[in-house]
């Protein structure tokens, strides 16, 4: 057979397999065809819904005539009266205006870090929040108030020894009363544990370098070791929920003192008063503290009392924002304690790697239970159903003989 031959063949039998793939060949574009079918129905259904939707906003616009009287359509959106303009004139409204009575005005002065009257509230918000009362006792019956009054001496000790600032031995002050407020039957054996671990962790909180715990074991003579004070440490954060931040009676007299002395503003953070007149007032509310009966008022009242005591209510009223009414029975609680306390004179006191400008910060030590003792013995000599001796002409003098029973 020739070449052209065997070609010829070849073209006579390639339509008959061209016929036999035609059937393989025909099923992709069944799948196309499908898949257009499909985009198209969609695409009508789509046509088919916008002329619905315009149909029916003709519909609707039909039932309304073009405009209403004045030339207003009710297809426009009209705003309300009250949004066309704002008032700024309101001096209309002077008698309709109020005042939270509950809030006290802010005494800060304008500062440059944020706004004074957020600071204030939120000065006051912390103080609410950390709530303290006299009433612990009840909830223990082993306790005496004198044991804490024993505890915060021997405290102030501490602090005194280890260098501590004032701010340390308030929160630790604070923390014990508040864990003693959330624990029932406490023996009296635990005190000191409960105290040290306090001041253990105030100290963790404010100190820079603050005394490791070997030496706060070390300062109990044996009663508490390294773990008995870490133990406790959990115990306490966790009754307390963690709340570590309150505004204590220190802080408060800080503030009334720099804000009643506040010179110059953009340097309202630097202590601008006397040292001098820190430590005193700071060591009557040293003694003050030491009372259980403290716990009565709030922090910043205590520190306003003690503030009015060395100046006067209007100061008061200028630096706290307190009217007399707010702290007159402080200041008349507080008159005993005044009178024991001026007859010991603070002094400031060196302290080795402490600036001269931080000194009165350090918290000091002196006989606290002796004056609270005497104290106590002078509210007791006037207490009620008592009467004391008559002044004639400024001179306290006795009953006579035939009077005396």
């Amino acid at each position: 057979m020739s070449r052209r031959s065997s070609r010829l063949q070849a073209k006579q039998q390639q339509p008959l397999s061209c016929q036999e793939e035609s059937p393989q060949e025909l099923q992709a574009p069944e799948h196309l065809q499908t898949r257009k079918r499909r985009t198209a129905e969609q695409e009508i259904k789509k046509r088919e819904d916008g002329k619905i939707a315009k149909k029916h906003q003709y519909e609707i616009k039909s039932c309304w005539p073009p405009t209403i009287t004045g030339g207003i359509s009710p297809c426009i959106i009209i705003e309300t009266p009250h949004k066309e303009s704002v008032t700024s004139d309101f001096s209309r409204f002077k008698k309709y205006r109020f005042r939270n009575l509950f809030i006290n005005p802010s005494p800060l002065p304008e500062l440059n870090w944020g706004n004074s009257k957020d600071v204030w509230l939120n000065i006051l918000k912390k103080e609410n929040r950390y709530a303290h009362c006299k009433h612990f006792t009840s909830l223990h019956s082993s306790l005496q108030p004198h044991m804490r009054s024993i505890l915060l001496d021997w405290l102030l000790e501490v602090c005194e020894v280890y260098a501590l600032h004032r701010e340390t031995f308030y929160l630790a002050q604070d923390f014990f009363d508040r864990f003693m407020l959330t624990q029932k039957n406490i023996n009296k054996s635990m005190l000191q544990l409960i105290g040290i671990t306090s001041l253990f962790i105030a100290s963790k909180l404010e100190e820079i370098y603050a005394p490791k715990i070997q030496e706060f074991a070390y300062v109990t003579d044996g009663a508490c070791s390294e773990d008995d004070i870490v133990r406790m440490e959990l115990i306490m954060l966790k009754a307390l929920k963690w709340e570590l931040c309150p505004v204590t009676v220190v802080s408060w007299l800080n503030l009334y003192l720099q804000v009643d002395a506040l010179k110059d503003v953009p340097k309202v953070l630097l202590p601008q008063y006397s040292q001098e007149k820190f430590i005193q007032i700071a060591q009557l509310l040293d003694l003050c503290i030491l009372d259980v009966n403290s716990l009565d008022f709030q922090y910043r009242t205590l520190a306003a009392a003690a503030l009015c005591h060395y100046t006067s209510a209007e100061v008061v009223k200028k630096v706290s924002g307190l009217d007399w009414e707010s702290i007159s029975e402080c200041v008349e609680w507080m008159v005993p304690f005044v009178s024991v306390a001026k007859k010991v004179p603070a002094k400031l006191k060196n302290f080795k790697k402490v600036a001269a400008e931080d000194r009165h910060n350090i918290q000091t030590h002196t006989n606290y239970l002796d004056m609270l003792e005497e104290v106590n013995s002078g509210v007791a000599s006037t207490a009620p159903g008592q009467l004391s001796p008559v002044s004639t002409g400024g001179i306290i003098t006795p009953p006579k003989s035939t009077e005396k029973k």
